[in-house]
């Protein structure tokens, strides 16, 4: 088996009518710290990237995995979760949302997801918890060019 570390993995950005991004929000209770991210996670095997981020949007937040467009942009993380420290690169992939603050509906998240997980909220400034800390440049970028 691979360390958990070095399992790739995909985000997404989601947006809604008016702009705002849908953060998750997770307490990490090793380092005791709360932390927001845009939904997403680990890719499975045989799955795209792309494959990915729809399923994860799907049983992270219930909305529609379609909504997922084959737009992304790399992201360089370096975070540690539940001590375990992660440094890799991930695509995040755009979507949008025509109504303002979708309902969310986390129904299928794993148990220590579940354990960890704190609420959500479509932000319409970033907190200073985000992860990861550049993400209004990722937003800034996926959505510079509409073409």
């Amino acid at each position: 088996m691979s360390d958990p570390s070095d399992r790739p993995a995909a985000r997404v950005v989601c947006l809604d009518r008016d702009g705002r991004v849908l953060l998750m929000h997770w307490y990490d209770r090793v380092s005791r710290t709360d932390v927001w991210e845009p939904p997403g996670g680990g890719i499975d095997p045989g799955e795209t990237p792309l494959e990915a981020a729809r399923r994860e949007l799907a049983e992270e937040t219930g909305l529609p995995g379609e909504a997922v467009l084959d737009r992304y942009v790399q992201v360089e993380r370096d975070f540690t979760w539940l001590g375990v420290h992660y440094v890799k690169t991930e695509p995040f992939y755009l979507a949008r949302f025509g109504t303002p603050r979708p309902a969310v509906d986390p129904g299928e998240l794993t148990e220590e997801e579940r354990q960890a997980y704190l609420g959500y909220e479509w932000a319409e400034e970033l907190p200073e918890a985000v992860d990861p800390p550049e993400l209004a440049k990722v937003v800034e970028r996926l959505t510079r060019d509409r073409g």
